[in-house]
């Protein structure tokens, strides 16, 4: 019997365009993506960087862009949140215990918060028991030492626990410990979709 449910945030909530990030920063001169680039993002994701240190990382490779042009690039993958999202999760608060787990950075957070304003913002978190930021922990998904915290710190029973998330490697790692599953297909399933499923 599921109590409680844990939620992915990008592609769940909120809609991403991760071509409009790629495509931005290319147009700034980047030949492509890389593992330099991977571990600045990763370590910037687990607030081992500071801001200024993840944005210094980007422009030893994008020489001739300014700080401005990078930060617009980054930020290009923030698409839309449909109301519907927040409306249903609302409804959903009101049956189970709901958590966000994110992989995300300050600079995206700082950026989300100021395009869907305090409102939406403070309605959004007020569905969650507790908000967690990958940045504010200092680890990441897919390691299984989040997952342990966040059942851990709220004495949550793995069975009775689902989690969703798009990438099939967050979710096979939370499976490890016993969670429930659902690995949400973008573009091919919405988070509203959930109660069809037959998971809950």
């Amino acid at each position: 019997m599921i109590n409680t449910i844990i939620f992915d945030f990008g592609d769940i909530f909120i809609n991403l365009d991760k071509k409009a990030t790629i495509d931005g920063l290319k147009n700034l001169g980047l030949k492509e993506w890389n593992e330099d680039l991977d571990q600045l993002n990763f370590q910037f994701e687990k607030g081992h960087i500071s801001r200024e240190e993840f944005l210094a990382g980007f422009q030893k490779q994008l020489p001739n862009a300014s700080l401005d042009e990078i930060l617009k690039a980054w930020n290009a993958i923030l698409a839309d949140f449909p109301l519907y999202r927040l409306e249903f999760l609302q409804e959903l608060s009101k049956k189970y215990r709901l958590f966000l787990l994110s992989n995300t950075d300050s600079i995206h957070i700082d950026t989300f918060k100021e395009t869907v304003g305090p409102t939406f913002y403070k309605a959004f978190c007020e569905c969650f028991d507790k908000v967690y930021f990958s940045f504010e922990m200092g680890m990441r998904k897919p390691d299984t030492e989040i997952y342990r915290t966040l059942l851990n710190n709220h004495a949550l029973q793995a069975s009775e626990t689902l989690f969703v998330d798009d990438k099939k490697e967050n979710t096979d790692a939370a499976q490890t410990l016993g969670i429930q599953v659902w690995n949400l297909q973008v573009g091919k399933e919405d988070i509203t979709d959930l109660l069809s499923k037959n998971i809950l």
